[in-house]
């Protein structure tokens, strides 16, 4: 299992971390673009509350046809963070 530490951005800059081949910036609390170290946009992990827990949502960019779908809802956001790479 791999461990992602995230740090909270000042509140005028975002957070870039860069993770086994990805980088991903931190938008807003509840929201992370996930980039290839070129820049090329993958995606983007969003966090939220449930019942359960919190969850996390990874949305994959169709650049070609300038959308997002939903690859799925995790549990971690490691696991949301692979299933875009």
């Amino acid at each position: 299992m791999t461990t992602l530490s995230v740090v909270e951005p000042t509140p005028n800059a975002s957070v870039t971390l860069v993770r086994r081949g990805v980088a991903l910036t931190r938008l807003r609390a509840d929201l992370w673009r996930v980039t290839r170290p070129a820049g090329e946009v993958l995606g983007y992990v969003e966090s939220f509350p449930t019942p359960s827990g919190q969850r996390y949502r990874a949305k994959r960019l169709i650049a070609r046809q300038r959308r997002f779908i939903v690859d799925g809802e995790f549990w971690s956001m490691a696991d949301a963070i692979e299933c875009l790479r």
